[in-house]
């Protein structure tokens, strides 16, 4: 398996921006601080990057998803691409950029890819509320609200409960249970200085907190924020001359699925991201047990349990009972799981958050919330197409 694409690749830096919400600096200005720390970690001068692809290509979709495209940010930082990627807005996940610069390295196109996802969410709805469907001033919906609003479901919060109460049916698991995702979450971001919300989150807390499409909490959703991530993927020959000792992309994988294209087939206790999972476990020799630690999107709170299975980290139906008590998932457990606070309590950055703590872990540069001599990291991330990741040390 030593010529697969991934095998060829390397992370080399990584960066990330304040995080707001709001934030005062202007999309462009967090992406500029991301990138520049990012190719400054690598060792890299930003004449060494030849390549620049970001996640989603820029739109005004949900009002600030994506507010800075390839060609402004490669403009602003002065990078002479010889490539320049984009990654549609689903596709294999939110992964799909990383997946792109993967492609572009291995075979040749470029050395160094700088990977960027840019949010200013929070500053879009704190300037309208149209920037949200809930304003309901929308005379037409199109994209993965398309297959939803029709049926009275305007926020993705009411897609992803019918996934939380089938498997809370299915399992026989109490909604106490669900809520100990949220609070590990809220128990690793109080060691991140970066995360939104740091402030402790008990369970009682959990329970007590309004409703927003049963069963899921407020605290069961992720949060609009400000900011900026990115990352430095190097061909293996090149990483050999960055500062940071690289980390290998060990694995990849990819599927498609969902309601967001039409599709749905099960009793909506499963995702499409099986395919990602078996995927991901046959092109490598490591196996779920070598994990050191695991970065699980984390949209809603039921993704972490439905990602985890189809990874095969727990069997179906065990996610709930691994999570109870938070001590099995929290720094120090048997395997710590969205160790800067995932989406929940760190930021929603669509998954490049939690690439970037696996990173961080793997670097030892945890600070509070380190894991004990980390090696091998899961990442994954999507919730209408399905991406994942295995990183190493050497």
């Amino acid at each position: 398996m030593t010529d697969l694409p991934e095998k060829l690749c390397r992370i080399t830096g990584i960066g990330q921006s304040e995080v707001g919400r709001p934030s005062a600096k202007s999309p462009i200005e967090l992406t500029l601080d991301a990138a520049q720390m990012a190719i400054a970690d690598a060792g890299l001068r930003v004449e060494d990057i030849d390549g620049i692809v970001n996640y989603p290509p820029k739109t005004d979709l949900g009002g600030g998803i994506s507010p800075v495209g390839v060609n402004e940010a490669m403009f602003a930082l002065g990078i002479d691409a010889r490539w320049i990627g984009v990654a549609n807005h689903e596709g294999p996940g939110h992964m799909g950029a990383i997946f792109a610069a993967i492609m572009a390295v291995a075979t040749g196109l470029c050395r160094h890819v700088l990977v960027f996802r840019t949010v200013a969410q929070a500053q879009a709805r704190l300037q309208s509320r149209e920037a949200t469907l809930l304003s309901g001033t929308a005379s037409r919906v199109s994209g993965n609200n398309a297959w939803t609003v029709p049926f009275h479901a305007v926020s993705p919060t009411n897609h992803w409960a019918l996934f939380a109460r089938a498997y809370l049916d299915k399992y026989g698991v109490g909604e106490e249970q669900l809520g100990w995702v949220s609070v590990n979450a809220r128990a690793n971001a109080a060691h991140n200085p970066n995360a939104i919300y740091r402030d402790p989150l008990t369970i009682e807390d959990y329970l007590s907190s309004r409703m927003i499409s049963s069963p899921l909490r407020l605290y069961d959703c992720d949060t609009h924020i400000d900011g900026s991530t990115a990352l430095v993927i190097s061909h293996r020959d090149a990483a050999k001359d960055c500062a940071n000792r690289p980390i290998h992309i060990e694995a990849m994988g990819m599927s498609l699925g969902g309601l967001g294209q039409g599709i749905h087939v099960g009793d909506f206790t499963t995702l499409p991201a099986t395919k990602a999972g078996a995927m991901l476990w046959q092109r490598t020799d490591l196996t779920p047990a070598d994990l050191s630690c695991a970065q699980i999107y984390d949209g809603f709170s039921i993704h972490v349990w439905l990602w985890g299975e189809a990874l095969g980290l727990w069997q179906p139906g065990e996610a709930a009972h691994f999570f109870e008590g938070g001590t099995r998932t929290g720094i120090g457990g048997e395997l710590p799981v969205n160790t800067g606070g995932g989406q929940l309590s760190g930021g929603r950055f669509h998954g490049y958050g939690h690439t970037y703590e696996a990173c961080l872990q793997l670097w030892g540069r945890g600070g509070g919330r380190q894991v004990q001599d980390a090696k091998v990291s899961a990442v994954c991330n999507g919730g209408y197409g399905y991406g994942a990741l295995l990183l190493r040390t050497d």
